[in-house]
């Protein structure tokens, strides 16, 4: 059931179901992060890794040292900048989150999303809702609730619509455990923007990083293959290829020409359903020219390395 009713959600929620959950970045997959039973429906639903943890959204600042074991001046500086926003915290886990959801880490990644419904539903459900994207394990986010719907299907009990996603890429992952701040996947938030707000230099460090959602190598991935390109005369066969590309790229001879917009924010709002539309084309293979790799264009380059690291 797609929907705008929140409190037909919160009702879901509360009766242990899933309900596919706008945010600024992805739809998520939401359940009680509390819920053991709950939990585990998602994690079969999704097709997820047991031993891959999920992010908890929460509604306020106050509300996210309730959920963790510590909660450092750093999590307060990023917090207190960058939240609601795409940004998600990984901290020493409390007791109030089900180990399900943590994915046997230690830890708890935790976001307060920039989204009005997403925000009034965790408020009406009175708990932080574990919610990774709402699609099959390994495959493209969904950026509408169509995507949802058309991932899920009658597996997701209600689907809580709130248009298209702004931003489109899952969010900025920023490590708090180590001795010093580091970033485990890219976003919106950039390096830069989140060692400005700490004033410190971020950690580069990453073989002890905890698990981390979306980090696997191979994530993001439509059905055809991808294939990345620094210019279209690299497509040996592009009669039987998809080309997606930043606007105005010269191209001839393809299957077709897929404009990803004229910026990197551009291009990362419209990747994945630009992926999902090229699955769906009659090509052979998806050729990508990604954006300049200039704030969140390097977020797009990761997400794109990963759904080609999947052919």
């Amino acid at each position: 059931m797609i929907t705008t009713d929140v409190q037909a959600a919160a009702a879901a929620i509360r009766a242990g179901g899933l309900v596919g959950m706008p945010t600024e970045t992805v739809y998520g997959l939401a359940a009680d992060a509390t819920n053991r039973s709950a939990i585990e429906r998602l994690y079969t639903v999704k097709g997820r890794p047991t031993d891959h943890p999920s992010i908890v959204h929460i509604a306020t600042v106050d509300d996210a040292r309730s959920w963790v074991a510590e909660w450092p001046a750093e999590a307060d500086l990023l917090a207190r900048r960058f939240w609601p926003g795409p940004l998600t915290l990984i901290l020493p886990a409390g007791k109030r989150a089900d180990p399900a959801a943590l994915g046997g880490t230690g830890t708890v990644a935790l976001r307060l999303p920039d989204n009005l419904l997403a925000l009034e539903l965790i408020e009406a459900c009175g708990t932080g809702l574990a919610a990774p994207s709402a699609n099959r394990f390994g495959r493209v986010s969904p950026t509408t609730a169509l995507h949802v719907a058309e991932d899920l299907g009658s597996d997701v009990d209600v689907i809580l619509d709130g248009g298209r996603c702004g931003v489109g890429l899952e969010s900025t992952i920023v490590d708090l455990t180590g001795a010093k701040p580091r970033i485990l996947r890219p976003g919106a938030i950039t390096a830069e923007m989140v060692e400005e707000a700490l004033q410190t230099p971020l950690s580069p460090l990453l073989a002890d990083a905890p698990r981390a959602p979306g980090t696997l190598a191979a994530h993001y991935a439509p059905r055809l293959p991808v294939v990345l390109i620094a210019a279209p005369s690299d497509v040996e066969d592009p009669r039987s290829t998809t080309l997606i590309a930043p606007t105005g790229t010269s191209a001839v001879g393809f299957h077709a020409v897929v404009d990803a917009g004229d910026t990197p924010a551009t291009y990362a709002e419209r990747l994945y359903a630009l992926l999902r539309a090229s699955d769906m084309s009659g090509a052979a293979r998806i050729a990508v020219l990604p954006p300049e790799q200039t704030g969140i264009g390097i977020a797009v380059m990761d997400r794109l390395r990963r759904a080609a690291a999947s052919a």
